[in-house]
């Protein structure tokens, strides 16, 4: 099955950390069905799949290098020690500073597969990464430039990563203000199918503690912004694979991730083929 020029698809894969794994199955689903994404956008995690999709690896290729790179924990931990721009002493100097921060782009470079390009413009996909500029209050999307320090914008969770200065912006989580970008794919693309893994409500239990409220509350917005944007005007198809019980940062159960998540490959397939009939 091949996409006629007619049914250009534009595919946006959202922000959601950890639950983004459950894109690896949409993407197996083009694969199986021989067809490609006209176009590409992505979000935090979304922008991280999704440019590896935009360079040409199969959702084979990226499930196969996602579950090599998380198989060690002591390796994970390493590259994230190696990333670390904070200091012990930061806890008692002025503003209160967090001795664990990352730098997002030595971290996302470290895990990258070696096939990525350089520059955005070298993808053989159009692809856009979200991010939102610190100072100007608002989200972007960044289409064209370097693309490591582009995907470690959009993926610079407040408070765990540093910001990134790029193209004379500073610039945070594109998930703040865009969790779900299939409004920047315009008129690239005829049809556009939207995956959102921001989850949704969660079982009751104990209080969470400091760590646990600060990325429950970037759950809770990023889930009111991407109801509000479907609400308004909702994308030709909606897949929200099962990603109930995985947290934002639960990499290290990306087995059980990716089990729960699986009927999304199907259900992708049904889907992309609906859209190419038109």
């Amino acid at each position: 099955m091949s996409a006629s020029p007619e049914r250009r698809i534009g595919l946006a894969l959202g922000g959601g950390g950890a639950r983004g794994l459950a894109h690896l199955h949409v993407l197996a689903a083009f694969d199986d069905l021989g067809v490609r994404p006209a176009v590409i956008a992505g979000s935090s995690i979304g922008a991280l799949i999704g440019a590896c999709y935009a360079a040409g690896l199969t959702g084979g290729d990226l499930r196969e290098h996602v579950e090599g790179q998380l198989r060690r924990r002591a390796d994970v931990v390493a590259k994230l020690m190696r990333a670390r721009v904070g200091r012990i002493t930061d806890l008692f100097g002025a503003g209160s500073r967090n001795p664990m921060l990352l730098d997002g782009e030595a971290l996302i470079q470290s895990f990258l597969p070696p096939e990525i390009p350089s520059t955005i413009e070298e993808l053989p996909t159009p692809f856009t990464a979200t991010a939102t500029d610190f100072f100007e209050r608002r989200g972007i999307g960044l289409d064209k430039g370097a693309l490591a320090p582009a995907l470690a914008a959009s993926a610079a969770i407040p408070g765990m990563f540093r910001p990134v200065s790029h193209d004379g912006r500073v610039l945070i989580d594109g998930a703040m203000t865009n969790p779900l970008p299939f409004d920047l794919l315009g008129d690239r693309a005829d049809v556009v199918m939207a995956i959102d893994v921001t989850g949704g409500p969660v079982p009751g239990g104990r209080a969470p503690n400091v760590f646990e409220t600060m990325l429950g509350a970037t759950q809770i917005m990023q889930t009111t912004i991407v109801d509000a944007m479907i609400a308004q005007r909702p994308p030709d198809s909606l897949i929200r694979p099962n990603v109930a019980g995985v947290t934002l940062l639960d990499f290290f159960k990306s087995a059980a991730a990716l089990r729960a998540s699986q009927p999304a490959r199907e259900e992708a397939k049904r889907e992309i083929e609906r859209l190419m009939r038109g």
